[in-house]
């Protein structure tokens, strides 16, 4: 009787242990499935790629504020998706690529010229062909004698890839605040 309940209790033993063991097994190839998922999808991006994508984000971001300083539409403009919507601070509506020059003519109209004088990088996301990028700039309009105020402003731009070019698709602006909260 003893043995009897003794192999019963091997048996047992075995059967859970193989059930174990089955469930390791299925649970590793569940996991190599999701690693190997995440290393080819598309969507996966090397270290150096996102640190190449940055830089010619930023670099785009810096020629942006150039373009304006060298009164450059045609570029500037290159630098716009032709879907494009976004709401700069001075602008009442949301505006199209079709507007976005207008804060731009509406000062250099008035024998202005636009100085740059401080990029300050904030934060920038990419993922896959999409991009946001957060800054502070500070310019200034100046007139004849080079006088004009300092006007800091926060940007947000979302970009998107189209092949090795990058466009802004959206965007948004708005005053820095004398106090901005922390």
């Amino acid at each position: 009787m003893l043995y009897e309940k003794m192999v019963g209790l091997i048996a047992n033993i075995h059967l859970y242990l193989v059930r174990f063991m089955r469930l390791c097994v299925l649970l590793f190839c569940a996991c190599s499935l999701a690693i190997a998922e995440h290393t080819f999808s598309s969507e996966a991006t090397s270290p150096s790629q996102a640190s190449g994508d940055e830089q010619t984000l930023w670099g785009l971001e810096r020629a942006y504020w150039r373009y304006v300083e060298h009164n450059d539409l045609a570029a500037y403009s290159d630098l716009w998706h032709k879907d494009f919507l976004g709401w700069p601070s001075v602008s009442s509506a949301p505006v199209r690529k079709d507007h976005i020059t207008d804060w731009i003519t509406s000062q250099t109209a008035k024998g202005l010229a636009f100085k740059t004088v401080e990029f300050k990088p904030a934060a920038i996301q990419i993922t896959g062909d999409v991009a946001f990028a957060c800054y502070w700039v500070t310019f200034r309009w100046v007139d004849k004698e080079g006088s004009g105020a300092p006007h800091t402003f926060r940007i947000t731009h979302a970009w998107l890839r189209s092949g090795k070019d990058w466009r802004i698709i959206g965007g948004m602006s708005m005053p820095e605040s004398e106090n901005p909260a922390k």
